[in-house]
C-alpha cells in the first residue's frame, strides 16, 4: 500500500491531463517500476508517465506541496535506484519517447524518455548520425546531463558538445528553453551537472553525416595473449591514437567459456577494409572469435547488448586510467576476476576499458561547460551481475577496493584533480564519487546556478550541488 494520503493521490490523478497512472494495486504497476538492475527497484507509491511538459510541471509542484519524495526515470539503468521513489513519485519519461531529425539543419531531436537506438534508427534514415551511448537501451537523458561519451566522441567531442538546446521544466513549475542565446547559465549547468535543475522534455543535437557503414565487432583473445593485445591497444590509442577509431577492452566470461577472456570491442568509422588495416596488429594475434565486419552505424551501439541485458542485481563503479595500458597491472585485475569468478558460482564479474582519442573532448575548455572530466584520463566499470540480494555488501566491496586499485595504480594516494577531473560523472553513482570533488574547477559557478534555478535543492538524487 502506498503511504501517500488518498486525498492526495486523488488531488494528483484529477489534475493530470496527459498521464498514464500506475499505483501498486494497478495493473502493470510491477512492469512500471521494473528497472535494468534489480538493484534499481524501488516500490513507489504512484507512477505517473506524463506526455506532455504540462503534467511534469504539476507533478512536480505536487511533489513539494506534499513534501514527497520524486524520483525521475528517463532509461531506468541507475544501478543505484536514482531513478526510483521508495513509497514517493516516479516521473516516468518514457512515452516521451518521439525523435524529429531536421535534414536541412542536420540536428535532431529526442523527447526526455527517448533511448539511443530511438535516435540511432531514426537518423540513420537520413544518413545521419549523433555522438550517443555504446549501449543503445541507456537512456539518452541520464547520458547526456552527464556529459556523454560515445564511438563518435573522437571525431566529434562528447554528446554536450553537440546539444544545440534543451526545454525543461524548473522546480518552480516553469518551462523554459536553454541554449547559448536562452537562459544561458542554464545551458551551461545542463552540459554536465544536469541532473540538478530539472526535468529535460527534450534534447536538440546536431547530427554528422553518416552514409556509409563502419568497421566494428567484437575480437575474443585466451588470457595468455593479455601482453600482446595490450601493446597493440597501446600502439593504437597511446602512441598513433586516430578520432575515428576506439576500442573496449573487456575482461569477462564468455557464453562459450565460464572462465574469464579478453573480448575487444574494436570501431574505426570507415571501411572494411581500412578497419582491417588499422586493426591489422590485434587481427594478427588470431583471436579466438572475430565478428568485426561492416556494419550500418545504427547497429553499432547493440555490439554490448547481449552483455548488459536487464534483470539480475548488478554493481557498476567507476574506474579512470591513464594511456599507456600496464600489463603488470592489469594481469594483477585479471587474476583477481579469475578467483573472485572461480569463487562464486553466483557472479559474473566484469572490468571495461575504453579507449578513445581524447583530443577532440580535450580541446573544449573547462569552463565552455559544467562537465569536468576533460583530460587523459580514459574511462572504465567494475561491472558486477549477481541474483543472491544477502551478497549485494560482499560484492559491492570488492568492487570498491577494486576501483581504489585502479586510483593508486595511476594517480597515487594524492589529488587526481590538478588535471581536471578523472571520474566520469555518468560511471559514478551516489556515494561511489572517489575523488574530492566531481565537479572540479566549476563547482563555484554551479553553486550560483543552482541557486538561481532550484534554490530548495529539490533535484538532488544525483551528485547534488548545494548552492
Amino acid at each position: 500500500m502506498s503511504s501517500i494520503p488518498e486525498s492526495a493521490l486523488n488531488a494528483l490523478t484529477e489534475s493530470l491531463n496527459s498521464s498514464t497512472i500506475f499505483t501498486p494495486s494497478s495493473p502493470g504497476y510491477q512492469e512500471s517500476i521494473k528497472r535494468w538492475s534489480d538493484t534499481g527497484i524501488k516500490e513507489a507509491g504512484i507512477v505517473i508517465q506524463p506526455t506532455t511538459a504540462e503534467d511534469i510541471r504539476t507533478a512536480l509542484l505536487w511533489a513539494q506541496s506534499q513534501k514527497c519524495d520524486f524520483a525521475v526515470k528517463g532509461g531506468g539503468h541507475s544501478v543505484a535506484g536514482t531513478s526510483s521513489s521508495k513509497d514517493g513519485l516516479v516521473i516516468d519519461l518514457s512515452r516521451l519517447n518521439t525523435i524529429t531529425v531536421h535534414p536541412d539543419t542536420k540536428t535532431v531531436t529526442a523527447q526526455g524518455g527517448a533511448v539511443w537506438k530511438d535516435v540511432d534508427e531514426a537518423a540513420a534514415k537520413y544518413s545521419l548520425a549523433a555522438v550517443g551511448g555504446t549501449v543503445n537501451h541507456t537512456g539518452v537523458g541520464g547520458l547526456t546531463l552527464g556529459g556523454g561519451y560515445g564511438w563518435l566522441s573522437g571525431q566529434y567531442g562528447l554528446t554536450i558538445d553537440n546539444l544545440l538546446s534543451a526545454t525543461v521544466v524548473l522546480a518552480d513549475g516553469r518551462i523554459v528553453t536553454a541554449s547559448v542565446s536562452e537562459n544561458e547559465d542554464l545551458f551551461w549547468g545542463l552540459r554536465g551537472a544536469g541532473y540538478n535543475f530539472g526535468v529535460v522534455v527534450d534534447f536538440t543535437f546536431q547530427g554528422y553525416d553518416q552514409p556509409n557503414p563502419v568497421y566494428a565487432g567484437i575480437l575474443s583473445f585466451p588470457p595468455e595473449k593479455l601482453d600482446q593485445v595490450v601493446a597493440e591497444l597501446n600502439k593504437l590509442f597511446s602512441e598513433s591514437p586516430n578520432p575515428k577509431s576506439g576500442a573496449m577492452l573487456i575482461f569477462a566470461p564468455t557464453p562459450a567459456s565460464p572462465s574469464i577472456a579478453l573480448n575487444t570491442i574494436v570501431y574505426y568509422n570507415g571501411t572494411l577494409s581500412e578497419g582491417e588495416t588499422h586493426y591489422a596488429g590485434l587481427l594478427a594475434l588470431n583471436p579466438e572469435l572475430n565478428t568485426a565486419t561492416s556494419i550500418p552505424y545504427s547497429k553499432l551501439n547493440s555490439l554490448q547488448n547481449e552483455m548488459a541485458t536487464y534483470g539480475d542485481r548488478k554493481s557498476f563503479k567507476g574506474l579512470f586510467y591513464r594511456l599507456p595500458l600496464d600489463t603488470a597491472f592489469l594481469r594483477s585485475v585479471l587474476d583477481d576476476l579469475e578467483a573472485v569468478n572461480a569463487k562464486y558460482a553466483d557472479l559474473m564479474p566484469a572490468v571495461l576499458l575504453e579507449c578513445y582519442d581524447m583530443r577532440k573532448t580535450c580541446s573544449v575548455p573547462f569552463e565552455q561547460t559544467a562537465f569536468a572530466n576533460r583530460s587523459a584520463a580514459q574511462n572504465g566499470i567494475v561491472h558486477l551481475r549477481w541474483k543472491d540480494a544477502a551478497l549485494d555488501g560482499e560484492f559491492r566491496a570488492w568492487a570498491r577496493t577494486l576501483q581504489g586499485r585502479f586510483k593508486e595504480f595511476y594517480y597515487g594516494s594524492g589529488s587526481v584533480e590538478a588535471e581536471g577531473v578523472p571520474q566520469y560523472i555518468n560511471y559514478a553513482e551516489p556515494g561511489d564519487a572517489v575523488v574530492g570533488n566531481i565537479y572540479g574547477v566549476n563547482l563555484e559557478r554551479l553553486k550560483l546556478v543552482k541557486a538561481k534555478y532550484d534554490p530548495g535543492n529539490v533535484f538532488c538524487k544525483m551528485h547534488p550541488v548545494l548552492p
